[in-house]
């Protein structure tokens, strides 16, 4: 009876692909709001019938779907196939062995389609190991029926928020303020904009010089001026709903939230409008890299037919999928031609 049990408990955990005639795939991410992933992975298993794919939806918190996929990855469980990867985690995931390499199978001339800083944040130590499916960069949300010019200068957007806002119902911006990696994108735009940098050409670090302290200061004093303090927890969803559902007249956030922002059930529907984020006079405004993309899990044990579902999803007619349905910005260069996109 004991080995019955046994042998029962664990056929619960039957590798990928070893419980039925299909193989099976999976990778994480966060849930899929606007069902582009439901419909994405329908199209490849119609073209791909020996093939299934499982998307395993996680917390929307990126670092909590960072943690997650380094305990498995780091652990070599197999739990999944594909990374679906923030640009930022290639360097941390490479470096410890757990993609491999798509140099044998992303040819150059294929990587020319993409664009080049996605691409760029795809590759470690000379070697590619992702394929950037969706582009991010950082922008200014407003509320058009608010605000009569988009703000071109910190200055400028702290004078329009600060004649705008209605505490505590309506503040005048919010970001990701939490401490996380979408503070340090939200400061590092804020620090470029300031014509300041991290590091100089020689590699020193000049946060320190007056550049990096005006913008550090602009953005800690929007907490006592002219945002909710709360925004100290805020991640891209707390911003978003809060420009959203009509409590903030300026946002900074990813590419995502504009498509969400004109569904039918939103507040602010026809009421957005997008801008470059501001910069200090006789600066340049800047935006820092996101995106995502998928790479190969060196402990799969399907590494040819991941890779199909890597490439398939990749393509145009995918990238436009998740744009419509998702908000995804595109990462090939010929879709930025397309009128509907």
């Amino acid at each position: 009876m004991k080995r019955l049990l046994l042998l029962t408990f664990l056929s619960l955990f039957t590798a990928p692909g070893e419980a039925e005639d299909r193989i099976i795939l999976r990778f994480l991410d966060a849930p899929d709001q606007g069902g582009a992933w439901k419909a994405l992975i329908a199209r490849f298993e119609a073209a791909h019938p020996g093939i299934r794919v499982e998307l395993v939806e996680g917390p929307a918190d990126t670092d909590a779907r960072e943690d997650l996929y380094s305990l498995s990855l780091g652990a070599g469980d197999g739990a999944y196939d594909l990374v679906y990867m923030d640009v930022i985690w290639v360097p941390k995931f490479a470096a410890k062995g757990w993609l491999q390499s798509l140099d044998g199978r992303f040819p150059p001339a294929e990587r020319e389609r993409f664009l080049p800083g996605d691409i760029r944040g795809s590759t470690y130590d000379g070697k590619l190991y992702r394929v950037p499916l969706r582009a991010d960069a950082g922008m200014l949300y407003y509320r058009t029926d608010l605000v009569k010019k988009s703000p071109e200068t910190f200055e400028e957007l702290t004078v329009a928020a600060r004649a705008l806002q209605k505490p505590p119902g309506l503040r005048g911006f919010v970001f990701q303020g939490r401490q996380y990696e979408g503070l340090v994108c939200a400061f590092l735009e804020v620090l470029w904009g300031h014509g300041g940098d991290v590091f100089d050409v020689k590699g020193e670090v000049i946060l320190d010089r007056p550049e990096g302290v005006r913008a550090l200061t602009w953005l800690s004093g929007t907490l006592k001026d002219i945002a909710p303090e709360g925004v100290a927890t805020y991640q891209e969803e707390e911003a978003r709903h809060a420009f959203q559902e009509g409590h903030a007249v300026f946002m900074r956030n990813w590419p995502y939230a504009w498509t969400l922002s004109q569904k039918e059930d939103s507040p602010v529907r026809g009421k957005v409008g997008i801008c470059p984020m501001p910069h200090a006079p006789g600066c340049a405004g800047a935006a820092a890299l996101g995106g995502w993309g998928f790479a190969l899990a060196k402990g799969t044990r399907h590494p040819e037919e991941a890779w199909k579902f890597i490439a398939f999803a990749t393509q145009p007619e995918q990238q436009k999928l998740l744009h419509e349905r998702n908000g995804a910005i595109p990462t090939r260069h010929d879709l930025f031609q397309d009128p509907e996109i």
